[in-house]
């Protein structure tokens, strides 16, 4: 089972992830966080298989989030997502690490 936190400040949005990655029996949704300082608070408190990140939220920029936990967990997937256009942020994100760059237009 792949034990995932996902992260974003939309409620509605990570209740829908959630929905989604229900129908996947591979993944189970192991925790949410609503800001960057939870993201981090959850990430060093708890083992997770993955990160959803959204790229834009409150309490530290998602690229900050992103670096702080390549740094500390270097093997931890991170996935963001972003309501950005690709060009606008993939290439930035996958050289910071992340494993993954999607648009929530996807």
């Amino acid at each position: 089972m792949i034990r995932i936190l996902i992260a974003d400040d939309h409620p509605l949005f990570r209740e829908g992830l959630r929905h989604i990655l229900a129908g996947c029996p591979d993944f189970t949704v192991a925790d949410e966080a609503s800001n960057g300082q939870e993201v981090f608070e959850k990430v060093w408190n708890n083992e997770y298989d993955m990160v959803l990140l959204d790229i834009a939220m409150p309490g530290a920029p998602g690229l900050e989030v992103l670096k702080g936990l390549k740094n500390e967990k270097p093997k931890l997937p991170v996935l963001v997502l972003s309501m950005y256009p690709e060009e606008q942020y993939a290439v930035r994100v996958i050289k910071a690490g992340a494993s993954g760059y999607l648009t929530k237009g996807s």
